[in-house]
C-alpha cells in the first residue's frame, strides 16, 4: 500500500487519463483540499488565453481549458508548497496538455505558459519558479536542458502599425542547453546543444552549440567549459 501522496496522484492521475471533464476538473479540486464551485461555473469558465487573437483563431477544447485551469489554480493552494506533490502534480498535466511531454519533467512553482498545447519537451527538462514561455509560436526544447528563475520565452511579435498585426516564430532550445535568470529569448531563436544563456541576457538571434552567450543583446563571450565533457556527463541535475 502507498503513502496517502502516492493514493492521491494516482486518483487524480486516473482521472486525467479519462479525459479531463467538467466533473474531473472539480474532483480533482476537491482532492487538492482547493475551492468548491459549482459544474455550471466550471463550465463556463473562459481562461486569458482564449480571449487572444489566437485563442479565438485555434480554440481550446473543453479539456485544454481545464488543463491550463487547474495547473494555474494549483500554484495558489498550500499544498503546492509540498514538492512531492506539487513536481509531480504538475508533470501530470504536462504529460496531458503539452504536444510533447518526456520523461523526469520538473516544473517549480509559479511556472507560467498560454498555450501549453504548443509547447514539446524532451527528458529531463527543468524549469525553475517564476519562468514565462509565451508559447504561441511554438516552443520545442531537448532533452536535458535547465531555464531557471525569471526567464521569459516570446514566440510572437506586434506590428507597429497595428498591435492586431502578429507574426509567429518557434523558439527551439536544443539538448544540454542552460538558460540562466532572467533571461529574455526573443521569436524565432535557436538555442545551440550544450549552450549557456547568462543571465539577464537578451537573446535576439541563434546561439551556437557549445558556446556562452551574454549581454543585451547577447553575445558570443567564449566556448562553454566542458573540460572535455558532453551530453550526460555534464551532470544536469537540479533536484534529487
Amino acid at each position: 500500500m502507498g503513502t496517502i501522496i502516492d493514493i492521491t496522484l494516482e486518483e487524480i492521475r486516473c482521472i486525467i487519463k479519462e479525459g479531463l471533464d467538467s466533473e474531473g476538473a472539480l474532483r480533482i479540486l476537491k482532492i487538492l483540499d482547493g475551492p468548491r464551485y459549482s459544474k455550471e461555473f466550471i463550465e463556463e469558465l473562459t481562461i486569458y488565453s482564449e480571449l487572444l487573437p489566437l485563442g479565438r483563431e485555434r480554440p481550446f477544447s473543453p479539456e485544454q481549458r481545464y488543463l491550463h485551469f487547474l495547473w494555474d489554480a494549483f500554484d495558489k493552494l498550500p499544498i503546492c508548497l509540498n514538492a512531492n506533490v506539487g513536481i509531480l502534480f504538475r508533470r501530470l498535466i504536462a504529460e496531458r496538455l503539452f504536444k510533447r511531454c518526456g520523461d523526469g519533467f520538473i516544473a517549480e512553482e509559479n511556472f507560467r505558459f498560454n498555450f501549453g498545447q504548443y509547447i514539446e519537451v524532451g527528458d529531463f527538462v527543468f524549469f525553475n519558479r517564476g519562468v514565462f514561455v509565451d508559447s504561441k509560436g511554438g516552443v520545442i526544447i531537448g532533452n536535458n536542458v535547465a531555464i531557471t528563475e525569471d526567464v521569459r520565452i516570446f514566440t510572437h511579435s506586434h506590428s507597429e502599425s497595428s498591435h492586431i498585426i502578429r507574426e509567429y516564430k518557434p523558439v527551439i532550445i536544443r539538448d544540454y542547453a542552460k538558460i540562466y535568470t532572467g533571461a529574455v529569448i526573443l521569436p524565432g531563436v535557436t538555442i545551440g546543444e550544450q549552450a549557456i544563456v547568462a543571465s539577464h541576457s537578451l537573446v535576439t538571434k541563434d546561439v551556437p552549440d557549445n558556446t556562452l552567450v551574454a549581454g543585451m543583446p547577447a553575445q558570443v563571450v567564449r566556448e562553454r567549459k566542458t573540460e572535455g565533457r558532453v551530453g550526460d556527463d555534464l551532470d544536469h541535475i537540479w533536484l534529487f
